[in-house]
């Protein structure tokens, strides 16, 4: 069960960012000039022409916007029951992890349904049903997958679920014995470390911020479940996507048979709030002693899904840490070989998010590894995108968008961004068009407006005895145990 759990929590968050001392940086030198990017695929213009298939949209009559893509090559059918509200945004201060949990619950037993039978008849079908969170999102998400013809067989398992799981005390138990299990684990490794530090020096208390403790789950009771289920797993704001072999007229009557008893529950007004404004720029070290590598991140607060730098962002981000041809990746590994992988990355929602860069290095080369990910942040501020490297990352972005509309979940992925964030309706129509319009200049000024060296954040998990010297070149240093515990220095 913990399996199907976990799967289907990974497929629906699927369908679901002190002034640091800089070594310069030599005007007009590249990091990466030493690379040779080799086996570098065409993009033809054609590719570059998109036309997105078009959604069709109904509403239920208890009010959920319905969203359909059909798609009739296999008969197959995706659902999406998405519950803004009922997200981990929304957890108690004191009990981050309510809604992950709830989430994980419906599946473990309903009035008619124990958790064995549950799995059982959804094994027999060879489908999935199952639904999931995050900490910082504000919704969740009930999915289920089937073949056509066994379609309403799995939409009454999953409507059971989201109607009446009973939320049993044994699997409660069982459940929080293996959450405790996996937070242990957790603890032992540098990533977590990591982002658990880093989302404290970037969002504070914000949710965005909050990790799951031994401490929150021993607070979240089954009385708490039944709450949060109860108030919050409402159709109030809910909508719902569809892909697959069906029509919008076939679905919505099934829909509107399976979903007759879920009723508006009279929810206040939804609201968000962006994270505090983030502090100087600080070097935070959590202290893990004989740790032969140093994760490091570098990170700061940017944007939100809507705002109008939205696109020029996130093309400056594929620039500098988009995958094997960012510039992090051709300098720190290519050129350099301190590390495997290095890559950037940028969450926006419907408050603030953030932006990070991201590497894990051999301990010995944290400093120069650093100096790297620092150089190439500048060089994002302080020079001039090079012409072809600048018209290749455009058509890299713009194939990569257009290569994704293969996927029919891609696609409906769109239009439900289009829908949350109301969003024009030719808004996909004209993404590439947007993106080849964008110049250096506008990708500089943004690099320049948010990637500021005043406000970078560096989160270093290493052996604080090697490293902690050469940290102390970013910045006043702050050491912290593996606990989370400061260390005076």
């Amino acid at each position: 069960m913990l399996k199907r759990t976990l799967t289907s929590a990974a497929f629906v968050l699927l369908a679901l960012t002190v002034t640091t001392a800089q070594a310069p940086v030599t005007q007009g030198m590249s990091p990466t000039k030493g690379v040779v990017i080799k086996g570098k695929a065409p993009v033809s213009d054609t590719v570059l022409k998109v036309v997105l298939p078009k959604a069709q949209h109904a509403d239920l009559a208890n009010g959920v916007h319905l969203i359909v893509l059909e798609d009739h090559r296999v008969p197959q059918v995706s659902i999406q029951i998405q519950m803004r509200g009922a997200g981990g945004y929304y957890d108690p201060a004191d009990m981050p992890g309510l809604a992950s949990i709830t989430a994980a619950m419906v599946s473990e037993g309903t009035k008619t349904r124990t958790s064995q039978q549950i799995a059982t008849e959804l094994d027999r079908l060879a489908a999935n049903a199952g639904a999931g969170t995050a900490s910082s999102s504000e919704t969740t998400v009930l999915s289920m997958g089937a073949m056509t013809e066994h379609l309403d067989k799995v939409l009454d398992i999953a409507t059971d679920m989201l109607l009446n799981p009973t939320f049993p005390d044994q699997e409660l138990a069982r459940y929080k014995t293996r959450m405790k299990g996996n937070l242990v684990q957790q603890r032992a490794q540098p990533a977590y470390l990591a982002q658990e530090a880093y989302g404290r020096v970037v969002f504070g208390t914000h949710p965005a911020g909050r990790m799951m403790t031994a401490e929150a789950l021993d607070k979240i009771t089954r009385d708490a479940i039944v709450n949060f289920h109860a108030t919050r797993y409402a159709p109030d704001y809910a909508y719902i996507g569809v892909t697959g072999d069906v029509t919008l007229a076939d679905i919505k009557k099934r829909l509107e048979t399976k979903l007759a008893r879920w009723t508006k529950k009279g929810l206040p007004q939804l609201s968000v709030a962006d994270p505090d404004a983030i502090g100087p720029a600080r070097v935070t070290l959590i202290d893990r002693p004989g740790s032969v590598q140093t994760n490091l991140i570098v990170g700061t607060q940017m944007i939100n899904r809507t705002s109008p730098d939205y696109d020029v962002a996130r093309l400056a981000d594929t620039i500098i840490g988009g995958g094997p041809s960012g510039r992090l990746f051709l300098n720190l590994r290519e050129d350099k070989g301190y590390t495997y992988g290095a890559y950037s990355r940028m969450t926006t929602l419907r408050y603030r998010g953030d932006w990070s860069a991201s590497a894990e290095v051999r301990t010995e080369v944290t400093e120069p590894a650093l100096t790297e990910m620092m150089k190439e942040i500048a060089r994002m501020r302080d020079e001039r995108i090079p012409d072809k490297e600048f018209a290749d990352k455009k058509r890299s972005l713009v194939a990569s968008f257009a290569l994704s509309l293969e996927s029919p979940g891609a696609i409906l992925s769109d239009y439900i961004v289009s829908y949350i964030y109301k969003l024009p309706a030719d808004y996909w129509d004209k993404y590439p068009a947007r993106v080849m319009a964008i110049t250096q200049d506008q990708v500089q000024a943004v690099a320049k407006k948010y990637l500021d060296a005043s406000r970078l954040q560096i989160v270093a998990v290493g052996d604080g005895k090697k490293i902690a010297e050469g940290l102390k070149k970013f910045g006043k240093v702050e050491t912290f145990d593996a606990e989370g515990k400061a260390i005076r220095q």
